[in-house]
């Protein structure tokens, strides 16, 4: 991929920085350390926290944001314990989440949760069977019915985050 100096924002790295968990990102000198200790990358070579952060020091903004990639860090602190920068790279792609959803990108796995919370007041459905099985064991049921006030606060909340508010 050719990389075209008038498409680069030369703000972006410092977006970035002024989010919680990004600002170490200027400590990386592109050792690889994060790229070779990633569960993910074993799976999938093409994702790549090294590439990541190289293409948002350089200011690729619209190719950071939108990439599948950022998102599916898993958070197992493993390239952030072994950082001998100690980037703080976990923190560093939630900053980087952060700053696309301010963006108005949100990845549809998060918007999947989003709805998932307004449907059942949590990510997923309890019904009577999982409260049946939660009595098995021990546990009080759980209320089934959504609550709209929960709603609301969500709808608010993911509204004033597309329009770059600090809710």
């Amino acid at each position: 991929m050719a990389i075209n100096v008038k498409d680069l924002d030369r703000d972006f790295k410092y977006q970035v920085m002024r989010e919680p968990g990004g600002e170490y990102l200027s400590r990386c000198f592109a050792c690889g350390t994060c790229t070779a200790s990633c569960p993910v990358r074993e799976i999938d070579e093409r994702f790549n926290p090294r590439k990541i952060i190289r293409m948002t020091l350089l200011g690729m903004k619209k190719e950071v944001i939108e990439s599948e990639f950022v998102w599916l860090c898993t958070a197992c602190y493993m390239c952030q314990e072994r950082c001998p920068q100690d980037v703080k790279i976990t923190d560093l792609m939630n900053a980087i989440k952060n700053v696309a959803v301010k963006e108005g990108f949100i990845h549809p796995s998060y918007t999947a949760q989003v709805e998932a919370l307004k449907n059942f007041s949590r990510l997923y459905e309890v019904g009577e069977f999982e409260n049946k099985k939660r009595q098995k064991i021990g546990l009080p049921a759980l209320d089934t019915e959504t609550k709209k006030e929960f709603v609301q606060v969500i709808d608010d909340y993911v509204s004033g985050l597309l329009k770059g508010g600090e809710e």
